[in-house]
């Protein structure tokens, strides 16, 4: 099996690749913060509302569905995050990933992304184009493929759909 990183991990069973799903500070918390119409905006309640729990299992369900399997990851501590980045060099096909709190300021996690030389999906749970100014900017956005934000938890879903999408278009060159 070839490694996949999306801060979590993923599996592709049949088409032999690997990643994971990670998630950056205050992912965790989204229902416990004090604007929660940022953390779990209507659509996303009502897709799934809670914690990094209720998003790891619908990860779960959207992977078996799509023959992946997957390595769910979270942490608060940026460093911790960078090397599980790096660790996809040699055992990732593709990232998902939600930095939260780190896509306005680590250019570390940039740099680290960029150097995996593989395709990423960033995801937000809220639209951080719809929220204070500061958070309109993405420094991951810069090396992702893709990016998906404002669509609640059920961007995660797409966001597997997409990168077993991409996987297999690049085995398929």
């Amino acid at each position: 099996m070839v490694p996949l990183f999306v801060p979590l991990s993923l599996g592709y069973a049949g088409a032999s690749c690997y990643g994971p799903v990670c998630h950056g500070k205050t992912s965790h918390c989204c229902a416990e913060r004090p604007q929660p119409e940022h953390a779990w905006p209507a659509p996303a309640r009502s897709i799934r509302a809670g914690n990094a729990g209720d998003v790891e299992q619908l990860c779960l369900q959207t992977a078996e569905k799509l023959g992946l399997a997957i390595d769910f990851r979270q942490t608060n501590i940026e460093g911790e995050l960078i090397s599980w980045v790096q660790e996809c060099r040699r055992r990732a096909k593709g990232i998902i990933i939600n930095p939260a709190g780190y896509t306005h300021t680590s250019i570390a996690l940039l740099d680290a992304l960029l150097a995996t030389d593989l395709p990423v999906i960033e995801v937000h749970i809220s639209n951080i184009h719809r929220r204070e100014p500061f958070r309109h900017h993405s420094y991951v956005s810069r090396a992702a493929t893709g990016v998906i934000c404002g669509l609640g938890v059920g961007g995660y879903s797409l966001a597997l759909q997409a990168m077993t999408d991409l996987i297999l278009d690049e085995d398929d060159q």
